[in-house]
């Protein structure tokens, strides 16, 4: 499970450390090798660990759904996801296109969010934090 808020720093080559607590909580055999970046369902850039996004992608025509509205979907999803392998000091590099898709640079906070991750810019994150005091 992904718990926590982290601020990191987008380096040079688009790289994004992942904090050590969530790579502590990384097991290969259940999340796979690496994470895929896909937008989220709530307007974010997630990044879902390999299994993870491959379970749920065979869920997606299991629904209540019309093929038309599943293929309309899926086309939105994949189309815009991306592999972001692991390198070896932990670090993921986001495509370039997902990262202004997105409006992501310099520092991205990361939330755990029980399975996956969430990437989210510091403004986003204050205001979204604000909005739910003030509810």
């Amino acid at each position: 499970m992904f718990l926590g808020e982290y601020e990191h720093s987008l380096d040079s080559k688009q790289r994004l450390a992942i904090p050590v607590e969530i790579r502590d909580e990384w097991k290969p055999e259940r999340h796979g090798s690496m994470f895929i970046a896909a937008p989220g369902q709530t307007g974010g850039l997630w990044l879902w660990p390999e299994k993870k996004f491959e379970e749920y992608a065979d869920r997606i025509e299991s629904g209540l759904v019309t093929q038309e509205e599943v293929a309309r979907h899926n086309r939105q999803l994949f189309s815009r996801a991306a592999r972001v392998p692991f390198d070896s000091s932990g670090r993921v590099r986001i495509p370039d296109r997902l990262l202004q898709e997105f409006g992501l640079s310099g520092t991205v906070v990361i939330l755990g969010v029980r399975d996956h991750l969430e990437l989210t810019t510091r403004e986003q994150r204050v205001r979204e934090m604000a909005a739910m005091a003030g509810a």
